[in-house]
């Protein structure tokens, strides 16, 4: 299991190469630096030097991917280019400044913690609720309880996580007054700000999580492995939860990341 989760976050690695340098081509394709340039000083009364000397500041003056300079070395060819600077940096955690002179990485600084807040205990409580509901819904499969689970699952596939977050807010916050309806604070108090959100995030997920989870024990409950554990006198709580689990857990692993 260990060697596998760490093959699949080597896997990641091209994967992020590759939509970033797919991500570098298609915004500087749809907005060029003079583009940028002219939104940012106006296009009214703007001059091609100021154009050059706001692309200079910049460094978006540089070639996009290689730059021939006769004094660069090879290594400087590649990193003299707008898509070192601007984009293979961001994968080191450098993300310089933006065009109005702010640092991106302490304004992103100001806000990992609020949305950390909210992405994080909604992934972990969602992937452990969305697997356990499933084995559960499984262990009974072909009774009124997975039937009820598969229909309940289907009607919050078909509902959209704006109706949650609407609803949640007008229940919650303004009518019950449970929970603020916006804002946030710091330390234990900002539990209160979180709540509601990661409640609304966890069961916008459920559905195909739970779904998709319940179909992958589903396939591994009906393999041989398992007949044969049946077969040696195991209880079915037992088969589910330290051989069907097991197992599962390497497609369970791969829908996660």
């Amino acid at each position: 299991m260990t060697t596998y989760i760490i093959r699949r976050i080597l896997y990641a690695i091209p994967i992020l190469i590759g939509v970033n340098t797919f991500s570098f081509v298609l915004f500087f394709y749809v907005n060029t630096p003079d583009h940028m340039a002219r939104a940012h000083l106006g296009d009214k009364r703007v001059t091609e030097e100021q154009i050059a000397r706001w692309k200079r500041e910049r460094n978006y003056h540089l070639p996009y991917f290689y730059n021939s300079g006769e004094d660069l070395s090879l290594v400087g060819g590649v990193t003299e280019t707008i898509f070192w600077q601007k984009s293979v940096r961001f994968l080191t955690f450098q993300f310089g400044r933006s065009d109005d002179g702010r640092n991106i990485g302490n304004e992103i600084l100001k806000r990992v913690g609020p949305s950390l807040a909210i992405t994080v205990p909604t992934f972990v409580v969602g992937v452990l609720i969305n697997i356990t509901v499933a084995m559960m819904i499984a262990f009974y499969r072909g009774t009124y309880l997975d039937f009820s689970g598969v229909v309940g699952c289907v009607i919050l596939m078909s509902i959209s996580v704006l109706f949650y977050v609407i609803g949640g807010q007008w229940l919650f916050s303004k009518t019950l007054r449970l929970v603020p309806i916006s804002g946030y604070d710091t330390g234990f108090y900002a539990t209160k700000f979180v709540v509601l959100p990661v409640v609304i995030g966890i069961l916008g997920g459920m559905g195909t999580g739970v779904r998709l989870n319940r179909t992958l024990f589903l396939e591994e409950i009906g393999r041989d492995y398992v007949r044969t554990a049946r077969a040696k006198g195991l209880p079915e709580s037992l088969v589910l939860f330290k051989h069907t689990l097991k197992n599962a857990m390497i497609p369970i692993l791969t829908a996660v990341v």
